[in-house]
């Protein structure tokens, strides 16, 4: 855990993430094919148990402490296992029926939660544990996905104010904006692979419980816009 850092950050990114937990529910809730109690239960538990997992590792100092591992020890044990659980979702039969009853609105919403991230990443900044380059006042403009989403949400989807189009546009330059902060995000980080930050790193994403952002609330993010864009490529 990083040293002398505002306890706040710590409590308002777990907050964070649990809200995040909170939104899968509603998105598996909202979906137009009710599952099964049973079914529900474990997606949760499955979640869970790789929280706790990330919280473990970063707590005992595995992604900080090897720098030069190639790959980085959270790019191996964190992002890896979120992408192929994306990947899987997506290659099976019972995953691309479970992404085609989700709600439209439902997975919009989901990307309010980019706005508290960002929050926090600029009280990281702030507070030396990430660079400038990651937060707003940077290169990071991911935040005016989370301010849109609602507005995309209700005008755009509940109120159909806007066509398959309009939301693929949406869908695509708000992934943009993902992929730039996370590839910043990969290159301030120390690694081999570090070209930015060197005076003041990404550390914060190596740390408890910052860890959950690459590998938990990124790949969530980034579900979200792919299972949209796949409905939206599929809805006649």
């Amino acid at each position: 855990m990083l040293e002398d850092l505002p306890f706040y950050l710590i409590i308002a990114f777990g907050l964070t993430t649990f809200v995040a937990v909170g939104m899968i529910v509603l998105l598996i809730k909202t979906s137009s094919k009710s599952m099964r109690r049973e079914s529900v239960r474990r997606i949760i538990f499955a979640i869970s148990l790789f929280l706790i997992i990330q919280a473990l590792l970063s707590l005992m100092g595995i992604y900080k402490n090897y720098p030069d591992s190639i790959p980085p020890k959270i790019i191996l044990f964190a992002v890896i296992p979120a992408l192929f659980a994306i990947v899987l979702m997506f290659n099976t039969r019972k995953g691309k029926l479970f992404i085609d009853c989700l709600s439209m609105q439902m997975l919009t919403y989901i990307h309010l939660i980019r706005v508290p991230v960002e929050l926090v990443l600029y009280g990281l900044f702030l507070n030396g544990a990430i660079p400038e380059l990651m937060t707003f006042e940077g290169r990071n403009m991911d935040i005016l996905a989370g301010i849109t989403a609602p507005i995309v949400g209700f005008f755009g989807i509940s109120k159909s104010k806007m066509g398959k189009t309009s939301l693929l546009v949406w869908n695509f330059v708000c992934l943009g904006l993902l992929l730039n902060i996370v590839i910043n995000a990969i290159l301030s980080a120390p690694s081999p692979f570090q070209q930015f930050g060197f005076d003041q790193p990404n550390v914060a994403i190596l740390n408890f419980p910052f860890s959950w952002l690459p590998a938990f609330i990124v790949p969530l993010v980034l579900f979200a816009h792919l299972a949209a864009i796949r409905k939206l490529f599929n809805h006649s």
